[in-house]
């Protein structure tokens, strides 16, 4: 009677079990099945991805204008009317990035570069970041991004002329580095420049002017570029470093200059720093809802008459 008692226990536990792992079972493949009905469902941001745009405005005299409002902005995306959602004159904290031209033909140069580069160190922010990249056939960050002036002129004295010219990677690794600067807070935005003085054409780098531009176009940066023309400026090379130097500086918002003698640099740096300092910041959510990388093209225009407004001229939207 005993054995029979426990032979009907052991069936019922047994029974038990299957019936336990064929629920587990028919549980496990029901979430399998789900999974490519949970992946097909449309995914929600939590955030609204804004256009970002640093404007620069000058009148006929080309003096910087500070004193316009909101209304006084109109931006267009594929020539439709966007709605701004931000606006500042504040400046805004930079991150910026200061290359300079290291290679042999800068040796009677250098020390000039080295002052006017200093200089424009020094009238930048306690809330700016910047760091130093110097070039001839290779590219060395001499400084990474800090806000210590001091830390940054000591980079700029370390510059030691030698070398070919490797532009395009110099601005190539700049625009990268430039990239991993990443905000603290929501409220922090900031803005990205880059300013690259050079005094010839790119004879040595590896990275091609079509990838250095795309980089530039897909990226949030103001490129300002310098050239020192000196006197001979009529040869084939520094017509095509020429192109691409205004280029990158057109497609981004920035600006280029050309000097003709390297005493001329100081006052080039102020330039750039009085524009940086003068921008206005501007910012809308595209009324674009097409997710398919899209190269589109801004346009600022403003309601003030005889005034000029400069920025970007696009980006690219996201894509799948």
């Amino acid at each position: 009677m005993k054995r029979t008692v426990l032979a009907a226990a052991a069936r019922r536990l047994k029974h038990a079990l299957y019936a336990r792992r064929a629920h587990a079972l028919a549980c496990a493949l029901a979430f399998l099945a789900a999974i490519p009905v949970l992946a097909q469902r449309p995914q929600f941001r939590t955030t609204v991805d804004i256009v970002s745009l640093n404007v620069t405005v000058v009148n006929g005299s080309s003096q910087y204008v500070t004193d316009l409002e909101q209304e006084d902005f109109s931006v267009f995306e594929d020539g439709v009317k966007q709605e701004l959602i931000f606006f500042t004159r504040r400046p805004q904290p930079i991150a910026l990035s200061l290359l300079l031209d290291s290679s042999a033909s800068m040796e009677n140069n250098m020390q000039t570069l080295q002052v006017a580069a200093t200089n424009f160190v020094k009238r930048l922010k306690p809330t700016d970041l910047a760091q130093v990249i110097d070039f001839d056939s290779r590219v060395s960050i001499r400084q990474g991004f800090t806000g210590d002036q001091a830390a940054l002129e000591a980079a700029i004295q370390q510059t030691i002329s030698g070398g070919s010219t490797s532009l395009h990677n110099a601005i190539y690794v700049s625009l990268k580095e430039l990239a991993k600067v990443k905000v603290q807070a929501d409220e922090d935005v900031r803005r990205q420049a880059l300013i690259v003085f050079s005094d010839g054409e790119d004879t040595s780098s590896l990275v091609s002017f079509e990838e250095v531009l795309d980089l530039a176009k897909r990226s949030e940066t103001s490129i300002y570029t310098i050239a020192l023309r000196g006197n001979d400026n009529t040869t084939r090379g520094f017509r095509e470093a020429e192109f691409i130097l205004r280029q990158l500086a057109q497609e981004t918002g920035g600006r280029s200059f050309f000097p003709q003698k390297v005493d001329d640099l100081n006052g080039v740096y102020g330039q750039i720093a009085d524009e940086l300092a003068s921008q206005y910041t501007v910012g809308y959510s595209s009324k674009n809802p097409r997710v398919d990388g899209a190269f589109r093209r801004i346009v600022v225009q403003l309601a003030r008459p005889n005034v000029t407004a400069r920025t970007k001229r696009g980006y690219f939207a996201p894509g799948r």
